[in-house]
């Protein structure tokens, strides 16, 4: 069975930084565009940051652009996304899901994803 586990998040004050991280397991990701998304109360999930297969091109929405990066770590038998967030702000707080798609191409769509995982609470105090 094919999983996404995130995992990492936490309460944490503004300013701060956390590492979320997604672990595949059932088999790897690598032939797959990657992508974080999130979601707080009452509002839809949006987009966040997303990889392409190769890795060699990053989207990251406006509202973390210059604060979050997102890497991969593929080895043998494991597959590990994550999603490094510096400078945190009380806006930032939702429960972050990580996302993989059948195809190269990463979009910013959450419509356009495959797997998902069960998502990590991050909460940010002001």
């Amino acid at each position: 069975q094919v999983q996404l586990v995130e995992s990492g998040g936490r309460l944490v004050q503004a300013g701060g930084s956390l590492r979320l991280s997604c672990a595949a397991s059932g088999r790897t990701f690598s032939n797959n565009a990657m992508g974080w998304f999130r979601q707080a109360p009452g509002k839809e999930r949006e987009f966040v940051a997303t990889m392409t297969k190769s890795g060699g091109s990053t989207n990251y929405a406006d509202s973390v652009k210059g604060r979050f990066t997102i890497s991969r770590d593929v080895a043998e038998n494991t597959d590990t996304v994550y999603l490094q967030m510096n400078s945190l702000k009380p806006e930032d707080t939702a429960v972050y899901y990580c996302a993989a798609r059948n195809g190269p191409t990463a979009f910013m769509s959450p419509q356009t994803y495959d797997y998902w995982g069960q998502g990590t609470q991050v909460t940010v105090s002001s």
